[in-house]
């Protein structure tokens, strides 16, 4: 298996005070590994990135709200998400993989309801998790009897050979990684362009996050800026920003999560902004103040 980059061993905090509430969007937590052995047939394995390091990095970095977003690692089996939960506490949410809507029967969904799972990802299939169109539906369904949001990770190449997926349902549907648009393409790029189509239907949503690994340019991500910056402007109100740490299967140095804040506030570009994208979008979306 594949050996991947640690998250930053010295992480900085931002240049500016974040607003209170703000959420870190998307983050995974692994291991320990002999508490958390990985599924069999995994297509990765991360070095160890606790609960506790992460709580750490948020307090580092001004962030009081987050979700943990289960990893493909432990498919079906959320206990390091459980876990999590119960660790961080009635600030944070989580996030299943969808798959579990499959696998696992009622009173395991319920099991991770009751602990703040509020929306179900269904992965890209290059990480070894797919389901059949039948099955998807059930899930699908299942998600709106929750009141959950279905979230979608796009391809390495876009998302938009994923698009016919999701693109009819009337369920939030949260979009990760900025569609995995092309920032050189500019406003030619059909990602970019569905992305914008999607968000002023109301129900979609945007994550702001992979910037390092959308960037063609390299730190300081200059070349990303002009694709976030169209997605605020498409909805503002639809937009959140994850850190993604610790970064999963990263094969460069991974970044340093007080640049990627530093990097939030340029697309935003204003404080009124910022504050939509770190606390009141994510509140709403996750339910933090239900």
């Amino acid at each position: 298996m594949a050996q991947y980059q640690p998250f930053h061993s010295h992480p900085t905090a931002p240049a500016y005070r974040l607003p209170a509430g703000s959420c870190d969007s998307q983050f995974h937590v692994f291991g320990p590994a002999d508490r958390y052995p990985v599924r069999p047939g995994a297509a990765y394995e991360m070095p160890s990135a606790t609960i506790e390091t992460a709580l750490g990095l948020h307090r580092l970095l001004g962030i009081e709200r987050g979700v943990i977003v289960q990893a493909t690692t432990y498919g079906a089996d959320h206990q390091v998400v459980l876990d999590g939960l119960t660790a961080a506490g009635p600030s944070y949410r989580g996030c299943a993989n969808a798959v579990v809507l499959a696998e696992r029967d009622d009173a395991y969904i319920q099991k991770l309801h009751d602990a703040g799972v509020r929306g179900a990802r269904f992965t890209r299939q290059g990480l070894g998790i797919s389901m059949a169109p039948d099955v998807f539906d059930r899930a699908v369904a299942r998600i709106r009897e929750l009141g959950w949001y279905a979230k979608f990770q796009p391809e390495p190449d876009g998302m938009m050979a994923q698009v016919e997926q999701f693109e009819a349902l009337d369920i939030p549907v949260l979009l990760d990684h900025m569609g995995r648009a092309d920032p050189g393409a500019g406003a030619a790029d059909p990602t970019r362009r569905k992305l914008e189509s999607l968000l002023a239907r109301g129900n979609f949503w945007v994550m702001l996050s992979l910037t390092e690994k959308l960037s063609r340019a390299g730190e300081p991500w200059d070349d990303v800026i002009p694709l976030a910056q169209a997605l605020i402007a498409a909805n503002p109100d639809r937009v959140v920003w994850g850190s993604d740490w610790p970064h999963p299967v990263s094969v460069k140095a991974t970044p340093n999560e007080g640049h990627l804040l530093d990097q939030l506030a340029r697309y935003a570009g204003d404080a009124a902004t910022l504050k939509k994208i770190l606390v009141d979008n994510p509140a709403r979306l996750f339910g933090f103040d239900k």
